[in-house]
């Protein structure tokens, strides 16, 4: 098994996270779109790279004020089954201790992910229906609640 590092996504990183965007999802991000990210203050984005410096995967995290959105994440079909998701939400974590809460989708079909969220301390608070399409499924939201309710 190899090395894996998380380090903040840079400008040499966009064009592989593009290429497992490709590979990962129906509704792929576009390398612009990623590049924009680079200059987007609200955007908290890692990546998991090898000792070669090869993505293996990253997390995109928004924030508006306190709250945070996971908007994905993704592994190498390469690079999978090594805890390199779990790194990666968990670095995400480690470095979010400044919002009340941190929420996701996911499919519901998508088991070994709701595992990956829930074994995080993520819990379903709801479900958003027809969220996906390609094929069209409903969403399981799930949040991390980092702070207490009203606590100052």
């Amino acid at each position: 098994m190899k090395e894996i590092r998380i380090v903040p996504f840079g400008a040499q990183h966009v064009a592989a996270v593009a290429e497992l965007e490709q590979v990962c999802f129906a509704d792929p991000w576009t390398e612009d779109g990623l590049k924009e990210e680079l200059d987007n203050a609200c955007a908290r984005f890692l990546t998991a790279v090898d000792e070669t410096g090869a993505v293996a995967g990253y997390i995109g995290c928004h924030t508006v004020l306190d709250e945070g959105y996971i908007a994905n994440v993704a592994v190498s079909p390469d690079f999978r089954r090594q805890g390199i998701g779990k790194k990666l939400v968990q670095a995400l974590l480690a470095q979010s201790t400044d919002l009340s809460f941190v929420t996701l989708e996911v499919r519901v079909s998508n088991d070994p992910a709701i595992r990956l969220y829930t074994g995080c301390g993520f819990q379903p608070v709801g479900t958003r229906k027809k969220f996906y399409s390609h094929p069209t499924e409903d969403a399981l939201l799930m949040t991390r609640f980092r702070k207490e309710a009203g606590a100052s």
